[in-house]
């Protein structure tokens, strides 16, 4: 068959290769697609992986020969998956790829926000602590986090991890989630979204983007944080009003917004919250550990290989 792989930059460069595809047929492999072009590379395709280039309902009409869709990710928003399952095209994605990785992250935020050693790292390159009296000097607090209250808005796979690394810093961790309270691990109480925000030292987004969690946090429910609240998402932008937040962080009435996404990235024509210093933004990167990816080609290539045997694993069903 003909694979093609629509935006391979995003997982591949120079450390690591597509050739374990290469068993199942020829594979096409192109650092980034434009709109205007998908239709163009993907007509002769039998199997296309994508990350982010979008498989909409128009293109999918225009593609007769595609059966398989490979998903270079957890979230699958760039695929109109219920079209596809009409036509009878098995789309699969790469569940818990990034898992550690993205936790890594997300508490590397907590601690930077807690302990700045960014601004300290920059401070004394330009040479700060050489002018100072003493042998030490601080002009941020140090905050720490044994004791306080973490809340995991999304209990998956990541808001687990997250919550597990929480817990052994000493900190209490309450859940907003569908999951029940029996299926909690110990020490994690569940609460309700408002509850857990006004009783919070820090708020870790882990759910997925739907309708129902656009926005989540706004301007009313920013209201609901302390002043010393730090919100952390390693999810999806759109979970957070970002001109909300921005006004938040322009009025002290949060300490700090850490975040790895952004309603449109990259932020073309800019972002309200890039111009706040307590807020620390990293570009979309949790995911891209080594490691991750290794594990991302892997089970990208397990996935395609149990499609061709005739037993897909990973599959999307709507």
């Amino acid at each position: 068959m003909k694979i093609v792989i629509l935006d391979s930059c995003t997982a591949v460069r120079e450390d690591l290769d597509w050739s374990a595809l290469e068993a199942f047929g020829e594979v096409v492999a192109y650092d980034n697609t434009p709109a205007t072009l998908t239709v163009e590379r993907c007509k002769d395709a039998e199997a296309v992986l994508t990350n982010k280039v979008l498989l909409t309902a128009d293109v999918l009409a225009q593609l007769p020969k595609l059966k398989y869709i490979g998903i270079l990710a957890t979230g699958v928003n760039s695929v109109d998956c219920a079209e596809a399952t009409r036509r009878g095209i098995v789309v699969t994605n790469i569940p818990a790829y990034s898992t550690m990785s993205v936790a890594q992250l997300a508490i590397s935020f907590l601690l930077n926000a807690t302990s700045r050693v960014d601004h300290y790292a920059v401070q004394n390159r330009a040479g700060k602590w050489n002018s100072q009296p003493h042998y030490t000097y601080w002009d941020y607090p140090f905050t720490e986090l044994a004791g306080k209250q973490m809340a995991i808005v999304g209990f998956g796979n990541i808001g687990a991890a997250v919550a597990r690394i929480a817990q052994a810093l000493g900190m209490k961790v309450v859940a907003v989630t569908s999951k029940t309270q029996e299926q909690l691990p110990a020490g994690v109480i569940k609460l309700g979204l408002d509850e857990a925000l006004s009783t919070s030292f820090a708020v870790s987004l882990h759910c997925p983007l739907t309708p129902d969690t656009r926005h989540l946090l706004n301007e009313k429910t920013i209201g609901l944080l302390s002043p010393d609240a730090i919100v952390i998402n390693t999810a999806r932008g759109p979970l957070v009003d970002d001109a909300a937040m921005a006004d938040a962080l322009a009025k002290g009435k949060l300490a700090a917004y850490c975040t790895d996404v952004l309603a449109q990235e990259p932020p073309v024509g800019g972002n309200p919250v890039l111009d706040q210093p307590n807020a620390f933004v990293t570009p979309h990167m949790g995911w891209t550990s080594f490691e991750a990816r290794t594990r991302l080609i892997a089970t990208a290539a397990a996935n395609l290989r149990a499609f061709v045997k005739g037993n897909p694993q990973n599959v999307i069903k709507l």
